[in-house]
């Protein structure tokens, strides 16, 4: 099947065409040349608050989150060879959701900041390596779902119990404000915070494109054209970890990006899983921030005492998104 290069070259366009477009819209609408001015350290001192302070890193952000979870699901779904891989289903991010919750539980934020995203990528790492472990005992893509299911569902009773002995209401709120996933109201610090665990993570997945492309052919014959199978999933695994692990720990758990995006895009590099990385990075970026520019103009259309939240209107799309996966798969059963 060809690639589509003419499809993928609309992705940075888009990128970019969306990114102007969150910096101008809020309570304080800005046109393009405004944005560029305050982009540029021009125009008013309210104008380039507004753009390089309040939004750019939203933005920024919105890249960041959206670039891990695309490249993590494509990575996956490659070395898995299984369509319905991402970090979200498999347990990945509720893992590093646990990590998280229980350092910021344990109070560990107050020793450094950095033990936040050591504790989520950690966890990540440790859901990763048990579902790399299933795999490679040649356990059925039925097993590996169910084991992600059930590893999803063991952080998501781990997250609850400490919500539930939580010191006081206050921090049982912040808990659950942070588990619903967001990027609203964060600062340069947060995207320092994660940017570079993410570029790191990033790079290895992009690394281990080469490899994959080989591993379309099977294990046996991978191996024999000397694609190394415990460093792939090191890379894969390591990766994923990283950028997963460092953006939930910043935001929150985000699902179905890694999922989605993968699947649309498939088609335009030819079902290729090497390329499918770099083309998933971008377009995670740009559902991300797309969904983000929906519900803050949702909000400003309804406006409420609470803002939407990223993860709800990622999983409204995601959810529906899997079961039309499921049904299509239940239609090719003989």
């Amino acid at each position: 099947m060809s690639a589509r290069p003419g499809h993928l070259a609309l992705l940075p366009g888009l990128l970019a065409g969306l990114s102007l477009l969150s910096l101008s819209i809020g309570h304080a609408p800005l046109t393009l040349g405004e944005v560029l001015a305050g982009l540029f350290g021009q125009g008013s001192e309210e104008q380039r608050l507004i753009v390089q302070h309040i939004r750019l890193p939203r933005v920024l952000l919105a890249w960041l989150v959206g670039m891990a979870l695309g490249a993590s699901g494509a990575a996956l779904q490659g070395l898995l060879r299984n369509p319905l891989a991402e970090p979200g289903l498999l347990g990945i991010s509720s893992s590093a959701a646990l990590g998280a919750v229980l350092a910021l539980y344990f109070g560990a934020t107050t020793i450094s900041l950095w033990l936040l995203p050591a504790a989520a990528m950690g966890m990540a790492l440790l859901a990763t390596l048990a579902l790399a472990a299933l795999t490679r005992a040649g356990s059925s893509n039925l097993t590996l779902i169910l084991a992600g299911i059930a590893l999803s569902a063991w952080a998501g009773a781990l997250t609850s119990l400490a919500l539930n002995v939580a010191p006081n209401p206050t921090a049982v709120q912040d808990m659950v404000l942070w588990l619903l996933g967001s990027i609203s109201d964060r600062s340069f610090a947060d995207v320092l915070l994660c940017l570079p665990f993410v570029l790191l993570g990033l790079a290895l997945l992009l690394a281990s494109g080469r490899s994959l492309e080989v591993l379309t052919l099977g294990e046996a014959e991978a191996a024999s054209l000397g694609v190394s199978l415990g460093r792939l999933r090191g890379l894969i695994i390591t990766g994923s970890a990283l950028g997963v692990g460092a953006t939930v720990a910043v935001t929150g758990a985000i699902g179905f990006v890694g999922l989605v995006v993968p699947h649309v895009l498939r088609p335009w590099v030819g079902y290729r899983p090497g390329p499918l990385i770099l083309a998933s990075a971008l377009g995670g970026a740009v559902l991300v921030l797309a969904a983000d520019i929906g519900l803050r103009l949702l909000d400003q259309a309804l406006p409420s005492s609470q803002e939407l939240k990223l993860g709800v209107v990622t999983a409204l799309i995601g959810a529906p998104f899997f079961l039309a996966l499921v049904w299509r798969a239940r239609a090719d059963l003989p």
